[in-house]
């Protein structure tokens, strides 16, 4: 005798051995011996053999229609084998049994199991439910495979152009188009982001970089809402002295501006004048809540998107000819350029004018401050504010002139619309010209002094401290190791940065001496550490596209120019800093060489969606390297060494580099004011950008 038992969602058949009350000892046709339980057993038979059962059942099993065999059920429940002998008429054989046995198993739909052989059929209305649910698999099994053979011919299906940013950006699994899309990658062994710019899903990578940015931190689009006018207090007292800006040629967004007034016989009063949007834009207004969720401009090489509209801008801006609201901290200064004493106060300020990087420093420099300086504007003032900086310099004990730090200006000319024919010229500018350093000491001085007058007044601030080569922002002063100060504050871009402009509200009311915005303990001090977190995260988004963005122009300039080969320094674990542009690139191909060494590298591939560069060695134009401290280069922006950081944490594949450099944000600390205005300042260059030979 043999049976036919269910055991771990299987039928399995076998000779019985022993034959017990709640167990048999059973034995396959394979010669295993196993134990069932009485209660497994679906049907005894005698013939055919166990190796045969399922071998004649399934083939006839294929030949019942479940339809069919549905309308011939009853309503209630039942027993395969009792059904076995209604269906066929007579009293069924084993094979028939188990054939209606597994056609009945196949049936889910028709038929529900009730238990071990034991079943009931479904009914009316949930099996239609059921059979139009089959139906709309088959028809969306057949449109997966309709897509995925257009796809495969380089044809974009219609039903992908509505939701053609889903796909690029934030793909749904669950769809039937994701579907055809990874079946068609599997197919044609492309990426999506391949397949689908061969079958012109994309309008250019400009436009794919650019959208994929705005989707993520811009998902309501970048245009401003209706929002209450606001305007510049005009019942401020005036400045005595004029000022003037130092900017470069490309900035609007005038935050920071220097007067100079001759004290006789004591030496001068020095004013840091910095715009003051906080006067008018009112904590928890429209427009604050507009800044709060922006946080900070986002710059990209020919375009930017503010944080303000362009006329809250237009209205506070520095520019040349007005007289603008600004905070102002004046410095008295000594013959020898000890800082005798500070004031601080709310002001309006006439802008005498905007002096640009590119007018001035072909006239003050340091071949011009050796040699003696010609006659221009202000060339008094900004020597004795250069000679003032780097006296401050000298006292912090941190140098902030490096002029192996270069900044990249991108200059792109035509409609960035069609960005792919537009035509980019990128130029350096190396960091640490009297005029940087000028900037980069008055903005550490007005931080500074600012940030220890809240500390002083016990008012709540935001802060950037750094210990042991960790930059980090806090509620609380703290020291500024890579500075050399007690404490810094960002305080001095309030056009640009939200953190500057709930700095300057709270600075406004402690010179005032009114309720600030924020309190030493109160309820919103929450919201002042989410300020922090939330900034941290999207000024860390904003530079990375930054880079990104400026790493497409940079590989569209080697196209434009047709570059084959081209010249790179070598730098650390086979790391080589290509000439003229901000790339960074792993050459594996290349021999061991130190830090220093010169090559020359074959471009072999660029690819402007994935922004990969293909760069082979080709020859070692000089194999000496540099000294040990020419080595040891400091990044000018703790800011952007942080976010590379934090790229090349997040990506595990290597995308990245990180050179093993030391973080200090002394090199180039005015960098917070003007690197990310359009430009990119950098040792290295803007980002370690890097792709695999």
């Amino acid at each position: 005798m043999h049976v036919l038992f269910e055991e771990d969602g299987a039928f399995k058949t076998g000779a019985i051995l022993a034959d017990n009350d709640t167990s048999l000892q059973v034995e396959a046709a394979s010669g295993k011996r196993s134990k069932v339980k009485a209660a497994n057993v679906l049907l005894r038979f005698a013939s055919p053999s166990p190796g045969e059962l399922l071998e004649q059942a399934t083939p006839l099993a294929a030949e019942i229609e479940a339809d069919f065999l549905w309308e011939c059920a009853g309503d209630g429940e039942f027993a395969f084998a009792d059904f076995a002998a209604d269906y066929y008429g007579h009293a069924a054989s084993a094979v028939e049994a188990t054939a209606l046995l597994l056609a009945l198993h196949a049936s889910p739909v028709y038929f529900h199991r009730k238990g071990r052989g034991r079943f009931r059929k479904a009914p009316p209305d949930i099996l239609q439910a059921a059979l139009a649910g089959l139906e709309k698999k088959r028809q969306q099994a057949l449109a997966i495979e309709r897509m995925r053979d257009a796809l495969v011919a380089s044809t974009l299906p219609p039903e992908f152009t509505p939701i053609i940013d889903q796909l690029l950006y934030k793909p749904d699994r669950n769809r039937p188009e994701t579907k055809a899309l990874e079946a068609a990658c599997a197919e044609t062994g492309l990426s999506a982001l391949a397949l689908l710019a061969d079958c012109g899903a994309i309008s250019s990578p400009h436009a794919y970089h650019l959208r994929r940015f705005l989707i993520e931190q811009f998902p309501r689009g970048t245009g401003f809402p209706e929002l209450p006018p606001v305007t510049a207090p005009e019942d401020l007292p005036l400045a005595e002295a004029p000022a003037f800006s130092i900017d470069d040629a490309a900035t609007t967004e005038i935050d920071d501006a220097f007067s100079l007034t001759r004290l006789p016989g004591l030496g001068w009063r020095v004013g840091i004048h910095i715009a003051a949007p906080g006067l008018s834009i009112k904590p928890q207004s429209p427009l604050d809540a507009v800044a709060r969720e922006r946080l900070s401009t986002v710059y990209m090489p020919g375009d930017k998107i503010t944080m303000l509209p362009d006329a809250i801008v237009e209205g506070f801006t520095l520019a040349a000819g007005r007289v603008c609201p600004a905070v102002s901290l004046y410095l008295t200064v000594s013959e020898e350029f000890a800082i005798l004493g500070h004031e601080s106060c709310v002001e309006r300020v006439h802008i005498a004018a905007n002096l640009r990087h590119h007018e001035i420093e072909p006239l003050f420099n340091e071949e011009t401050l050796a040699s003696g300086l010609s006659d221009f504007a202000f060339r008094d003032e900004l020597k004795t504010l250069w000679q003032l900086a780097c006296a401050c310099e000298q006292r912090r004990g941190k140098s902030s002139n490096s002029a192996s730090f270069v900044d990249y200006n991108f200059s792109i000319e035509g409609d960035l619309e069609d960005a792919e024919s537009c035509r980019v010229d990128i130029s350096q500018r190396p960091r640490g010209s009297p005029l940087d350093k000028l900037v980069a000491e008055l903005m550490i001085v007005a931080n500074s002094v600012w940030g220890g007058l809240l500390a002083e007044r016990r008012i709540p601030g935001i802060y950037r401290a750094q210990s042991q080569g960790k930059v980090r922002m806090t509620t609380q002063p703290a020291p500024h190791d890579g500075l050399g100060v007690p404490q810094y504050a960002w305080m001095s871009s309030p056009l640009r940065r939200y953190v500057d402009l709930v700095n300057q509200r709270q600075l406004i009311a402690c010179i005032r001496e009114e309720t600030p915005p924020f309190l030493a303990k109160g309820g919103r001090n929450q919201e002042l550490f989410a300020v922090v977190r939330d900034f941290d995260l999207a000024y860390a988004a904003y530079a990375e596209f930054q880079r990104g963005m400026e790493r497409y122009w940079s590989l569209r300039w080697l196209q434009q120019e047709d570059c084959k080969l081209i010249d790179a320094t070598m730098r650390r674990d086979g790391v080589a800093r290509l000439d003229g542009l901000p790339i960074m690139q792993r050459v594996p191909s290349a021999p061991e060489l130190p830090p220093g060494a010169r090559i020359r590298l074959s471009i072999e591939r660029i690819d402007l969606l994935t922004l990969e560069l293909g760069c082979r060695w080709q020859e070692t134009l000089a194999s000496e390297g540099v000294a040990p401290e020419e080595e040891e280069e400091l990044v000018a922006d703790a800011e952007e060494a942080e976010a590379i950081v934090a790229m090349a944490e997040e990506n595990p594949v290597g995308e990245e580099v990180v050179e093993d450099e030391v973080a200090v944000e002394a090199a180039a600390p005015a960098a917070s004011d003007a690197s990310l205005d359009g430009t990119t300042t950098s040792a290295a260059g803007s980002a370690p950008l890097v792709a695999i030979d």
